[in-house]
């Protein structure tokens, strides 16, 4: 079930939002604790669909800072007026008198951790006479989520477990697979009742919870950051559209992609994609990896082969679909033995990490002429060196008479729309300008290179070729394209 509460402060907004909320909701939360002075049996008669009623003290994260008598009186009432459910702490479940139509979910939070010993607490929640019990703790990990799947697929209780904060935001996705009986969501941006929570829109619409089940394949992106991500709504989207019961969530690697991959094995995990700043680190974590990213030394996919994990590079082929368009009428894949229209041309690439050595190596390898520059040079030397071809500084492009400018780097991507990797003095007319960033649409190197002459490319045809790839490579179907390139160009405002 989704859940949405209402945390307004008066009775006509409570009574709003409760419409609001109707198509929405299996079940909507009043969160009294805001609104003390809210008309509870008014409410109740009201209802369009079951609510939960919860008055939240301030010791257990909610608004509520007067008398307990007071707030367990008002609990009580909720029970004698029929309330389908009350929300009850753990530390006070035993003073309220039960009702026949009203079930008792027993709640515990912390707001601090998760704590180690979940297996005890939710079974103290459970002898003190649940009818549902409930956990909810801050994630302060990505493997913190584990912990709350083990409860819920061990419980034979039923059970609402999950983790809060951005690193917990899979626990609310993903929780119903292992039969966790609700999950919270907010009706609107800025209407959270807990940190981390993200709409119902959002929750049903991207993320497709209402069609998760036990058997359910799950696959991600692994990043840091990784909240404005747009692969889960390409890759969503592109299940829902094939008819696949998959969902690919955000998953926000901060420090070590080898200790997480080893951790999340337990969830069986079909397929990663991997970005920045992760494509070099994590191929320690492959049980193989295939010649191309091998060569590369980066990986940007990873597939699940009988609980193998193959770590692969659909960068190359993408950048390289991409720069043939624009050169060559031909078809954007090369028929074998056929001369690649890169060949000869002299390409200046802008940035040495993963993205870089993918494009490098894939243009080198078709004969190109690349020079690399970097904001660290030396890190530019390392890759030419490795590659067979030539690097110099960001100050000193200007020099090089490129045919094919190439950005790999975050330069100029959202927020950060002013910014652009390469001077417009640089840009002439007929140069092919390629820009990796896709977010906005049209960054201001792309602006620039329009204004004088270039031909442009896009983060977003890189992004499709590449995510499509994967699409592919996960499932053996061919990728829905149009409808991937449709969903991104719509979440970043580029169509209405």
């Amino acid at each position: 079930m989704i859940c949405i509460p209402i945390v307004n402060r008066t009775q006509g907004e409570i009574e709003a939002d409760m419409a609001s909320a109707a198509g929405l909701a299996d079940v909507v939360e009043l969160r009294l604790d805001y609104a003390p002075a809210a008309d509870l049996r008014r409410l109740l008669e009201r209802r369009t669909g079951p609510v939960i009623v919860t008055y939240r003290p301030s010791r257990e994260g909610g608004a509520f800072t007067g008398p307990e008598d007071e707030r367990l009186a008002l609990l009580q009432r909720a029970v004698d007026l029929g309330a389908e459910y009350v929300d009850v702490e753990w530390d006070c479940v035993g003073r309220i008198r039960r009702g026949p139509r009203t079930k008792v979910i027993v709640s515990r939070h912390d707001f601090q951790r998760t704590p180690d010993d979940l297996v005890r607490l939710h079974a103290e929640i459970v002898r003190s006479g649940a009818d549902i019990a409930k956990i909810a703790c801050l994630a302060r990990d990505l493997r913190d989520n584990l912990r709350i799947f083990d409860l819920l697929r061990a419980s034979k209780h039923p059970t609402i477990a999950l983790c809060m904060g951005e690193l917990g935001l899979i626990s609310r996705v993903l929780g119903r697979k292992f039969g966790n009986v609700l999950t919270y969501a907010s009706l609107r941006p800025g209407s959270e009742s807990a940190p981390g929570q993200i709409t119902a829109a959002e929750l049903r619409e991207l993320y497709r919870y209402k069609k998760i089940r036990a058997a359910t394949s799950i696959y991600g992106v692994i990043a840091n950051p990784v909240a404005h991500s747009m692969s889960p709504a390409i890759h969503n989207a592109a299940f829902e559209e094939m008819g696949l019961h998959a969902v690919y969530v955000p998953l926000k690697v901060e420090t070590d992609p080898v200790a997480f991959v080893k951790a999340f094995r337990s969830l069986d995990v079909q397929g990663y994609s991997v970005t920045l700043p992760h494509k070099e680190a994590i191929l320690p974590a492959m049980d193989e990896v295939d010649e191309l990213a091998r060569k590369i030394g980066a990986l940007n996919s990873v597939v699940n082969r009988n609980g193998r994990l193959l770590g692969t590079n659909t960068d190359v082929t993408a950048a390289v679909s991409a720069l043939e368009e624009a050169f060559s009428d031909e078809p954007a894949r090369r028929k074998p033995g056929n001369r690649s229209s890169l060949s000869g041309k002299r390409i200046l690439l802008i940035g040495a990490g993963g993205a870089a050595r993918a494009v490098a190596f894939g243009l080198v390898e078709l004969g190109a002429k690349v020079m690399v520059a970097n904001r660290t040079r030396e890190r530019a030397a390392r890759l030419a060196q490795e590659l067979g071809c030539d690097s110099c500084a960001l100050s000193e492009i200007g020099s090089y008479g490129a045919d094919v400018l190439i950005n790999t780097t975050s330069v100029g991507m959202s927020p950060n729309v002013k910014e652009t990797p390469a001077p417009a003095s640089v840009l002439r007319k007929d140069m092919v300008v390629f820009d990796a960033v896709y977010n906005p649409p049209e960054t201001r190197l792309i602006r620039e290179a329009k204004a004088a002459g270039c031909r442009t490319i896009t983060g977003i045809a890189w992004f499709v070729n590449q995510a499509a790839a994967q699409f592919e490579l996960w499932t053996g179907k061919p990728a829905p394209r149009e409808v991937m390139e449709r969903v991104i160009r719509k979440k970043l405002g580029a169509l209405p």
